[in-house]
């Protein structure tokens, strides 16, 4: 039976929230998606993803790894992830996050 390569992460999403509140969670997401976007052409691709990853300590990212995040995060199919992409992937992939998606967004709305 083969091993199957899977990534796990801890999820921090929540406790972020917490202490930052859903405007200053925002924040970070947005902080997140600059420093992986491809300065030139103003989105994730899998270029700047790959080159990039290790200052979000995901060095070790396999190539298939990074093009499943792409897949997985690019709603409009253009092979990339634009900033509204990009945080909603991370929101999606935040289990705890996803329970208390409803109150977030409303406090963000609110805020914003």
């Amino acid at each position: 039976m083969a091993a199957q390569n899977s990534v796990v992460f801890e999820d921090f999403f929540p406790a972020m929230v917490e202490k930052l509140g859903a405007e200053g969670f925002m924040k970070e997401l947005c902080n997140g998606f600059q420093l992986l976007v491809d300065g030139d052409k103003g989105v994730i691709t899998f270029e700047s993803l790959k080159r990039n990853s290790a200052l979000l300590g995901l060095q070790d990212i396999s190539d298939e790894e990074a093009i499943c995040m792409l897949r997985e995060g690019d709603l409009d199919g253009d092979g990339a992830l634009n900033e509204m992409e990009f945080c909603t992937l991370m929101l999606r992939l935040s289990p705890e996050l996803m329970n208390t998606s409803r109150k977030l967004l409303v406090e963000a709305i609110v805020n914003f």
